[in-house]
């Protein structure tokens, strides 16, 4: 061997630890499930945006982009909108704000419907579960523990199975000459029994996340005890408040049997069975249907997106600290 020549260390293989392994196991289930988890939603608003023709040929296409010569060709793409003009069926009106009336039932009729029981049941059921939950948390009394298992055993109860009691209560109480009853505050104390016993729950668990301490700091400055909760707890809760409202919210959404069942009139019924009456006209018409959808999640996905940072601080602090 001359000087000039040096000798030749062997390359080194580069093995990831165990951690790193762990790491790439974990991300990659998380991302097949992430995908398996959008598939329907990406089909539902693809076929939202196709032709009719596009959507019942055979062998189907997931882009509506091919053409005689090539199999996909962007500036050939047969993109419409037909499904969503057939269900908000907007009409020009000279008398309306923006020039057209909305005469799509399940826009003008059931929607706003859903609306209004959601809101309604989520602020009162947030007011009464923060009422409780703050009892529960921060005060001892005979029956508390009693209470607290019995309100955790209805959580238990489905729906489902006190429906025929509540569609019978219902028409009992159509019956009777009450001046405001109807359906809308019938479904809406319905859905607050509910959503009420678990809420209860979740708020609890924030409220004793937060040390009592600071409540005492707060009567030891003059504070009393009504001004304390107003200005030191509820301020440190709204996180968990604001859980408590998406998550009634959106089980008030997506609920269809009780309102299906429990109201009468269909112009007061919720969006779901507007959605399902949607479907009964036009079962053959997939674009419809997928436009339908679409409408209707749009909403929730807006409220989770500006909310999302509130849900997900709620639900990690209560599941750690609760």
């Amino acid at each position: 061997m001359t000087e000039l020549e040096q000798p030749v260390s062997p390359e080194r293989t580069y093995l990831p630890t165990r951690k790193q392994r762990q790491s790439l196991l974990i991300n990659g289930a998380l991302l097949v499930i992430c995908l398996i988890a959008l598939l329907p939603v990406a089909t539902t608003l693809l076929i939202s945006f196709k032709r009719e023709e596009d959507v019942t040929r055979k062998p189907p296409v997931i882009f509506p982009c091919d053409t005689e010569t090539s199999g996909f060709d962007l500036s050939a793409c047969r993109w419409s909108v037909e499904g969503y003009k057939r269900v908000i069926l907007a009409m020009p009106s000279a008398d309306a704000l923006l020039g057209f009336k909305v005469q799509g039932r399940l826009l003008r009729t059931y929607l706003p419907n859903t609306v209004l029981y959601a809101t309604a049941t989520s602020l009162l059921v947030v007011i009464l579960a923060s009422m409780s939950g703050y009892a529960f948390s921060r005060y001892r009394f005979r029956g508390r523990q009693a209470l607290l298992v019995a309100i955790l055993a209805i959580t238990g109860v489905p729906l489902l199975t006190n429906l025929l009691a509540l569609y019978q209560m219902g028409v009992s109480l159509r019956k009777l000459p009450l001046p405001v009853y109807n359906d809308r505050v019938f479904i809406i104390i319905v859905y607050i029994g509910f959503f009420l016993p678990l809420s209860v729950w979740i708020a609890k668990g924030f409220f004793d996340a937060i040390p009592i301490e600071l409540e005492e700091a707060a009567l030891i400055d003059g504070c009393s005890p009504v001004s304390a909760l107003v200005r030191i707890v509820l301020p440190l809760a709204i996180p968990g408040m604001t859980a408590i409202f998406l998550l009634t919210f959106v089980g008030v959404w997506n609920e269809f049997i009780a309102g299906y069942l429990i109201i009468s009139k269909n112009e007061l019924k919720p969006v779901m069975f507007g959605m399902y009456d949607f479907l009964g006209q036009n079962i053959i018409n997939a674009q419809l249907i997928a436009a339908a959808c679409v409408i209707i999640a749009v909403p929730m996905v807006v409220i989770f997106l500006f909310a999302r940072r509130s849900f997900f601080q709620a639900m990690v602090e209560g599941a750690i600290k609760g």
